[in-house]
């Protein structure tokens, strides 16, 4: 797959760049049927073009990051090549820089219970490498720009995540999902963050689908341990009931200070789950 003109991290250094939002949302917003547990991945299996076409919505958004459809694959090394390739696609066909982002989701994502939203799975950090092992050395086969080490709930996982990459020269960002300034499993957001700032291959460091308002706190924890740019794509402050397969709104969303964040050391700024291409080209202009 092409690259793109320059590496994100150089990018990073001269500017905030504008990510994407929720993959899931578009998809069922174009009339495609995320049931099961692979949800996106389903799509992709069954429907590349839709999944294409919503990379493309976001770029038309002015996205200049596109996460790929690999969040929930499993290890089937065809399907997660496809999500690399499909991302390249929609990313060759921008008129400007639009990097690719490797999508490698937690242990939980996969059972497809909300158990990434807890962590704490009952495996070593030796068993959660092996798991990871497979699937990032398949998409890193595939060849995207960078790794998005994504919606990690635990730790644990987290150092497993980092004990896989270590000496590959692969790059990547690693976001944790918060709640109440800790991980989901429960740890000091600062312990959390210090696993990336002594790790060369990450680039990035923040917190994605989480509530907004629990952005900035998490951005100043990070700051304290690291100077590495900083990452925020929060989803809309809904929460997953895995029992019933939906979101439940908040009452009253949370506002999204995209400045203070910005003045935190954000420096990719996007949405997650339920965050559309309305919100991402709304989002761009505050970043300028």
């Amino acid at each position: 797959m092409p690259r793109a003109t320059g590496p994100l991290a150089e990018a990073l250094a001269r500017r905030a760049v504008l990510l994407d939002g929720g993959l899931s949302n578009q998809l069922a917003d174009q009339g495609c049927d995320l049931s099961g547990g692979m949800w996106t991945g389903r799509v992709l299996a069954e429907r590349p073009g839709q999944v294409e076409a919503a990379h493309t919505a976001y770029v038309r958004a002015g996205a200049e990051v596109l996460i790929t459809a690999s969040y929930q694959v499993g290890h089937d090394p065809d399907l997660l090549e496809r999500s690399v390739r499909v991302a390249g696609a929609a990313a060759r066909a921008a008129a400007r820089e639009v990097w690719v982002a490797a999508s490698v989701g937690p242990y939980g994502a996969l059972l497809a219970d909300g158990s990434e939203y807890r962590g704490r799975y009952g495996l070593t950090e030796a068993e959660l490498a092996a798991f990871h092992r497979p699937r990032i050395g398949a998409l890193l086969a595939a060849g995207p720009d960078v790794l998005a080490l994504e919606t990690v709930p635990d730790v644990l996982e987290a150092r497993a995540l980092l004990r896989v990459l270590a000496g590959t020269g692969a790059r990547a960002w690693l976001t944790y999902t918060v709640a109440g300034g800790r991980t989901r499993a429960g740890q000091p957001l600062a312990e959390a963050f210090a696993l990336a700032a002594a790790a060369p291959e990450v680039i990035a460091v923040g917190v994605n689908c989480c509530d907004p308002a629990d952005v900035l706190p998490a951005l100043a924890a990070a700051a304290s341990v690291t100077a590495k740019p900083l990452v925020a794509y929060p989803n809309d402050g809904s929460v997953w009931d895995a029992a019933t397969g939906s979101w439940n709104a908040p009452a009253a969303p949370a506002p999204w200070p995209v400045e203070d964040w910005r003045a935190a050391g954000a420096r990719l700024v996007g949405g997650c789950c339920r965050i559309g291409p309305d919100r991402i080209a709304a989002l761009g202009p505050r970043l300028a």
